[in-house]
């Protein structure tokens, strides 16, 4: 036996000393060091994280991801040192005796004591680091801010919307194991798209993606709710009176289950219980819809077809609920011209600047190419418009008022734009009413007068049915 590679009976070394000579190998000491290390920083960073000391969704993820990664990595090293090192050092000690535990030796109940609580204060560790990173892949700064680019737009639609204090995961993600794996699954496809660019701009409304709501929205919302007439208010303005609106008051007929007669009304008669609704989308995003059919609860069924046969379609049916016409209840993003008159409204558009209206739009439809050319120009080019419409002098005696109104007009853009994901005014569009009818978009689609019973009942479009002038 050479001096390089000395072979060492297991009757003059025991168990022990072999491990703690295998500790001390190059590649042992690695994976101490780095088990160590990895393990401090995963107990500060999970204290960080829980105290809401780490508000950078990448240094997150190094928080609940990486270092415990780091530390497993480390551990695992051991005993691959120790093996590897037995081998070389203690060839042929591999013997029964050569690995008897005796529970009677003080040193060896301490190692064994030792390796139990290391293993528990490992396990209470990664379970601890694991239960957070679960909770954290299911909030919106998750979703919204780790792929950056990409969902951007729907994130900061998110946190200015009705839904904002409601996470992701309750709307996008089914119930149960199996809607957990589906959107894992899901997640790890997005990830390789974003990784390589390989992902749509703009990103589609997930139509068909959606759990039903029944698993989602009425977990909240009840469908015998009743919510009566409502008085909507819309307020326009004109490039020729910027000054005083068009105010025009609606009441609508939301409807449900009527306390006083029982009995389902209005708009939210669609959701009813008892009312089922069934139809045939003709195409992808549900703008043209074929046939339909309307179950009540008394069993009576009537089908209303376009044309004398109706139009096939390769798409499967789907059963109507309230993603139907809030297909965008969360994610909303404003209306040109309805923006620029909210500022009018609010005088945060000063309205008593000639041309100010006109200018707004201008501006706000203007091809900028990126959101940072666009926050550095807005106001300057609202104030070069000025100036050509109403002279220098003018401008620079209105020159607060004007910048103050380029501001506005820079937070409506930042919130509404993104150049780099094809995002801009009209892109997401709304199915609720029918102001985007001609774009297939609303009511229009089944309340046409073309969808028809073989006895010649329509899909009425009487106005009446949703909304009457207010008394």
């Amino acid at each position: 036996m050479s001096e390089k590679d000395p072979v060492v009976s297991a009757e003059t070394h025991s168990w022990w000393e072999q491990v703690k000579a295998s500790f001390k190998t190059p590649l042992g000491m690695i994976g101490v060091g780095i088990t160590t290390v990895f393990f401090v920083l995963s107990v500060l960073g999970l204290i960080a994280h829980t105290a809401g000391m780490v508000k950078n969704p990448y240094a997150a993820i190094i928080t609940v991801f990486l270092f415990p990664v780091g530390m497993l990595f480390g551990l695992l090293l051991i005993p691959v040192a120790v093996f590897m090192g037995r081998r070389k050092m203690f060839a042929g000690s591999l013997t029964k005796e050569g690995f008897t535990i005796n529970l009677g030796n003080a040193l060896h109940r301490k190692v064994i004591l030792l390796f139990l609580v290391l293993t528990v204060v490992n396990i209470s560790l990664f379970a601890t680091v694991t239960s957070e990173g679960y909770r954290f892949m299911d909030t919106p700064a998750f979703c919204g801010l780790v792929c950056h680019t990409a969902m951007a737009p729907e994130y900061t639609a998110h946190e200015r919307s009705p839904h904002a204090n409601v996470a992701c995961v309750e709307c996008h993600i089914g119930p149960g194991i199996g809607g957990f794996l589906k959107a894992k699954f899901s997640g790890l496809r997005q990830l390789k798209g974003v990784l390589t660019g390989d992902y749509n701009r703009p990103v589609p409304t997930p139509v068909a993606e959606l759990p039903p709501a029944a698993l989602t929205c009425e977990k909240c919302h009840s469908q015998e709710k009743y919510f009566g007439d409502i008085k909507k208010t819309f307020v326009k303005f004109s490039n020729e009176n910027q000054e005083k609106p068009e105010i025009q008051n609606i009441m609508l007929h939301l409807g449900g289950r009527d306390p006083v007669t029982d009995s389902i009304k209005g708009i939210h008669w669609h959701a009813g219980h008892g009312i089922r609704i069934d139809y045939q989308p003709l195409n992808d995003k549900r703008t043209k819809i074929g046939t339909v059919k309307v179950t009540r609860a008394d069993g009576t069924l009537k089908v209303f077809m376009t044309g004398a046969k109706g139009q096939d379609s390769t798409l499967p049916w789907r059963r109507m609920d309230c993603t139907d016409c809030h297909n965008r209840p969360t994610h909303i993003f404003d209306d040109l011209a309805a923006k620029v008159d909210a500022g009018l409204a609010s005088k945060k558009i000063h309205p008593e600047i000639p041309g100010i209206r006109q200018d707004s739009l201008t501006v706000l439809q203007k091809r900028y190419g990126s959101r940072e050319k666009a926050a550095s120009e807005i106001v300057r080019d609202l104030k070069t418009l000025q100036e050509k419409r109403n002279g220098a002098d003018f401008a620079a005696k209105n020159d607060k008022a004007i910048a103050d109104s380029g501001a506005f007009l820079q937070q409506a853009y930042l919130e509404n734009i993104w150049p780099a994901m094809k995002v801009t005014w009209g892109t997401y569009k709304s199915q609720i009413g029918h102001q985007q009818a001609e774009a297939g978009y609303g009511c229009f689609r089944c309340h046409d007068e073309e969808h028809a019973t073989k006895s010649g009942e329509t899909i009425t479009q009487d106005c009446g049915l949703c909304h009457k002038e207010p008394e």
